[in-house]
């Protein structure tokens, strides 16, 4: 067996990072969080999964990278909208 079979590729290697972020994100975001579910801690969750499961998507290859900026500005929209939103409460 070769020293390359044995070794992550930087493709897994990407992956793991951009998969360990995300899990850092989520876990940060349960430990600030407010308790419940209102409407600006549901939108943050579905801010960070999009953006989350998008890059993973990008990185196996099942996203193209023109969708991916498609996810990327809706969701800065998204989230420019939300802002708005809590700043008018």
């Amino acid at each position: 067996m070769q020293m390359n079979d044995m070794a992550i590729s930087h493709h897994g290697c990407v992956l793991l990072v951009v998969t360990a972020l995300s899990a850092i994100a989520l876990c940060g975001f349960f430990i600030t969080k407010t308790s419940g579910f209102g409407r600006y801690n549901t939108s943050v969750l579905v801010v960070i999964l999009a953006i989350s499961f998008g890059c993973i998507a990008l990185i196996s290859g099942f996203l193209p990278g023109q969708a991916f900026s498609g996810l990327l500005m809706a969701v800065v929209g998204f989230a420019g909208g939300m802002v708005v939103g809590k700043e008018q409460s």
